[in-house]
């Protein structure tokens, strides 16, 4: 599950930079030097003066802090205070009450309603629960605004949970026997009934288009909302060998309604060296009146359910929330394409001491790419990038294992029945002149975000890297600097193509090789964080690419090799 994410507020540079390859615009307020303002040496009287800034911190940074949540030592579920302690204890009433107002599951799991302040019995419930279970739904970003499930829930389900620490031995958690699992789903509450929707009716399809676009993942300020478009709907569900029952819906009974969804699509995932039979679950979107239903862990049963039925026992599944427990955590960074345009909707924030003309200036890119043999993929090259890719994924602990129908699906658009303007992924091969032979390949999907109540512009239109791969990559011994260089060259040039067409921002994570360009490229630190998750699968903990203080790891790597939509 994508999350809407931004860059994280700019703050005031501490020294002038000393590379023309400057990192992104924004920092997340550790310590360093920033390369957002002109250098010191120019003449320009706003260049950055060599100081030092603090950054006040606020309310709610202040709250996570006390709970433990925004330490930059402890990965998610995991907890800096000693087992006597519970810093929940030592909340004051108007904390805990801020603390509900950033994870709603929880103000319901203690009896409140959405808003209500807690007093007498809800405070007392909430001193008696643990770091963790009040960790659990709440979105790093400090704000859940998806009911994602409480940790009520999450202990009765097949995952790693909370403080489980130690090195184990990997495999499924409880084996399935389908002859007990029901062949009906359970009731649904009244006033509302299970449907499943036939993503092939153009009516239907557009009731998820339209449900997905008022209802789904919008960043904390309500600024930005994802706008799925129909033809990556299309793309996103029905990859080889998709399910109509794991298309599932919920109904308003008398009104027909479409109120809720939840998606799956099979995969091949390879954790580590077992390959599951899984199913990648997407799209769990709720119609925002009817989020204090607790339907999220009734739509989680059901595309359980039939999964079951159909013999698939494992699940992988992402979110910028968290949950029992991540086995990986990325963390997103942006690339401005047109920075003039996201500084106007409010994405791409000004730096202190800088001007907009120096932005736009650091982020232009040249007009044509630089890598020879550089073409768009064809149908041709399936077989070729197949190859490439099955090979540079398994560098990764945990990758999906691709068919010759899934590498033609995902990464090669149908340009004959698809309208330029709904073209949905972007595919390119670098070819040998010599020997022809596919050497290289890279590519990106594109997904808009609406912009909110803006006088100006509509939609962000923003690029995201997908799968690529490369023969620098794959040498014995490996190579890290040959293939740093290789990758900066090659995603310049996807930057440039990118930029091309229009698109606005590239948004990256720290998976695969990602960290090895991310800087030079000039992405920005971003304001969220993707969290990996398997169902009914316990597996040690796989390096997302960043290090316990979420910065970039460059000397661990990433071990995800799954590009999640």
């Amino acid at each position: 599950m994508a999350e809407e994410t931004k860059p994280i507020d700019a703050k005031a540079p501490q020294e002038a930079p000393t590379s023309s390859a400057a990192p992104a615009t924004v920092d997340d307020g550790s310590s360093g030097s920033e390369e957002d303002a002109p250098p010191s040496t120019s003449t320009d009287p706003n260049a950055a003066p060599k100081k030092k800034s603090k950054k006040k911190r606020s309310k709610k940074d202040r709250l996570k802090s006390a709970v433990g949540l925004s330490s930059k030592d402890d990965k998610p579920g995991e907890s800096s205070s000693s087992a006597d302690h519970n810093p929940v204890s030592a909340l004051s009433k108007a904390q805990l009450n801020e603390l509900l107002l950033m994870n709603p599951a929880l103000a319901r799991e203690v009896g409140l309603k959405d808003g209500e302040a807690a007093t007498g019995t809800a405070i007392e419930a909430l001193k008696k629960l643990s770091l963790q279970d009040i960790m659990t739904g709440l979105a790093a970003s400090g704000k859940n605004a998806k009911d994602i499930g409480s940790y009520k829930f999450w202990q009765t389900q097949p995952v790693r949970k909370f403080g489980e620490t130690g090195e184990i031995e990997e495999g499924p958690f409880k084996v399935i026997d389908i002859d007990k699992v029901p062949k009906e789903p359970a009731p649904m509450m009244e006033g509302f009934e299970w449907v499943t929707m036939d993503l092939e009716s153009d009516e239907e399809l557009q009731e998820v288009f339209d449900l997905l676009n008022g209802h789904y993942v919008e960043d904390e300020e309500s600024t930005f909302r994802f706008n799925y478009s129909k033809s990556f709907l299309k793309w996103a569900l029905q990859a080889p060998g998709w399910r109509a029952e794991w298309h599932v819906g919920v109904r308003a009974s008398k009104s027909r309604k479409l109120v809720a969804f939840i998606s799956g699509v099979p995969v091949d995932l390879r954790v580590r060296q077992k390959v599951l039979k899984a199913t990648e679950i997407n799209f769990l979107c709720i119609h925002k009146k009817l989020r204090a239903k607790r339907l999220t862990p009734v739509l989680i049963k059901e595309i359980t359910r039939r999964c079951y039925l159909l013999g698939i026992f494992q699940a992988i599944y992402t979110g910028g929330v968290v949950l029992p427990t991540p086995v990986s955590t990325c963390r997103y960074f942006h690339r401005s394409l047109d920075w003039m345009k996201l500084y106007e909707v409010g994405f791409s924030p000004l730096p202190p001491k800088s001007k907009p003309s120096y932005q736009v200036s650091k982020y232009r890119l040249p007009e044509n790419t630089s890598t020879k043999g550089l073409r768009p993929m064809e149908a041709r090259d399936i077989d070729a990038v197949l190859d490439l890719l099955k090979r540079y994924l398994a560098r990764f602990d945990m990758a999906p294992v691709f068919t010759r129908e899934e590498v033609a699906h995902w990464l090669l658009q149908k340009k004959a029945d698809t309208p330029a303007k709904d073209q949905v992924v972007w595919s390119y091969v670098v070819e040998d002149p010599q020997t022809k032979k596919i050497t290289d390949y890279f590519s990106f999907y594109s997904l808009e975000s609406t912009v909110i109540d803006h006088p100006q512009h509509e939609v962000v239109r923003a690029a995201y890297l997908f799968y690529y791969a490369t023969e620098t990559g794959l040498t014995t011994p490996f190579d890290k600097p040959a293939l740093k260089v290789r990758l900066n060259a090659l995603m310049n040039d996807c930057l440039i193509i990118a930029k091309r067409y229009k698109f606005d921002v590239f948004n990256s994570l720290t998976l695969m090789d990602n960290v090895l360009f991310l800087e030079d490229q000039k992405f920005g630190k971003g304001d969220g964080q993707l969290h990996y998750y398997l169902y009914n699968y316990n597996a040690n903990p796989i390096a997302g690419g960043v290090d316990r203080r979420n910065e970039v790891d460059e000397a661990g790597m990433s071990g995800i090799g799954v590009a999640m939509l």
